[in-house]
């Protein structure tokens, strides 16, 4: 009896998508339930505490949580708690934590200490009865259903719609701008199609790849360069555009992929130039986003436009499908990336 094709798990998640985010969607008023708790509560800043793909979601939300809610906010360091038994004061802070099994040790252990210093504690997880459920003060369900391959996709988009609906709802919105967001991902999916396919063809020999955005777009970069190492164990590094040419761009020539980010808003409008300064290296470039078509490179990769702060939602759909296609071209098996388990617990 034969196992799956190679790929086929996270190929069925990718493409599952356009369902798991509008169903998201659909719970908006379950998750505004919790919205108005953090409202009442009127934190005075955030922290985010989260590790691999949800960490690149916790950036998501810490551009959201700064923009959209003007509050201060930062990526908390959960060592500092579970190696060092650092003790902050953390009266009147909101304390997210973003991980999609809940069962990581040093995660559920900084979110419990957190909650004992008085911060206001709030679980972002698939998996509701998680041990992190048991410690937090209140729980964000993304429901995404069940995720058996070990390179996040489907769990990843909902955390960050989840921590949309969220953080709009804590300011009075009410969730329009992802009210199509399932018809867009399956536009996005079936017109990515096409490019994914040269971009794999073009990319396939390559060693080192770049990633690299500004604004929202950073933590797609981020996921990017995640999913290309390991999916097909590429050195690759993400860089905000602004810290790529403040040196790192020294480092990059005819040899390197870069692959930028480029949606319609602030964020792509500042990627004009970083990506303007790359191609002046030589370097191949990709264009991802709603803005691909507004920069300077070899291949492009649009996606539908939508308000800037959930672009991230789409634009990383096609880079999933990179990804994986990248990986089968290689010879590779993402369902199975060595040395790598679906839930990684770290202390």
């Amino acid at each position: 009896m034969t196992g799956p094709l190679p790929g086929e798990r996270m190929r069925s998640e990718i493409v599952a998508q356009p369902t798991v985010l509008a169903s998201v969607a659909e719970r908006r008023a379950e998750i505004a339930r919790v919205a108005e708790v953090i409202d009442r509560r009127a934190p005075r800043f955030a922290v985010l505490a989260a590790r691999g793909s949800s960490d690149h979601a916790a950036l998501y939300a810490k551009y959201l949580i700064e923009v959209l809610l003007q509050l201060p906010a930062g990526l908390a360091s959960p060592s500092t708690t579970t190696l060092y038994g650092a003790e902050p004061d953390l009266t009147g802070v909101l304390f997210v934590t973003v991980s999609q099994s809940g069962g990581s040790p040093d995660l559920v252990e900084a979110t419990r200490a957190a909650r004992r210093r008085g911060a206001l504690t709030v679980a972002v997880t698939n998996t509701p009865d998680s041990p992190l459920n048991e410690v937090t003060e209140l729980a964000v369900d993304i429901g995404a259903g069940t995720e058996l391959a070990v390179a996040a996709t489907k769990t990843y988009t909902a955390s960050l719609i989840a921590l949309y609906l969220l953080i709009d709802a804590v300011r009075g919105g009410t969730g329009e701008a992802v009210a199509e967001i399932g018809e867009l991902a399956e536009r996005t999916l079936a017109g990515a199609a096409d490019p994914v396919r040269e971009a794999v063809d073009h990319y396939r020999f390559v060693e080192r790849v770049v990633t690299t955005g500004r604004g929202y777009s950073s933590a797609t970069a981020a996921e990017a360069a995640l999913k290309l190492a390991e999916t097909s164990y590429l050195a690759a590094r993400a860089y905000s555009g602004a810290d790529l040419l403040h040196g790192p761009v020294a480092a990059i020539d005819a040899e390197t992929g870069v692959l930028a980010v480029t949606s319609a808003g602030r964020g792509g409008e500042a990627m004009r130039d970083v990506v303007a300064a790359v191609r002046e290296r030589g370097a191949d470039v990709l264009a991802v986003g709603s803005a691909a078509a507004d920069v300077d490179a070899g291949l492009r990769i649009e996606v539908p436009r939508t308000a800037e702060e959930v672009a991230p939602i789409l634009e990383v759909l096609p880079l999933q499908q990179l990804a994986l296609a990248l990986s089968l071209a290689r010879g590779g098996d993402p369902d199975r990336p060595r040395g790598l388990r679906k839930v990684t617990r770290t202390r």
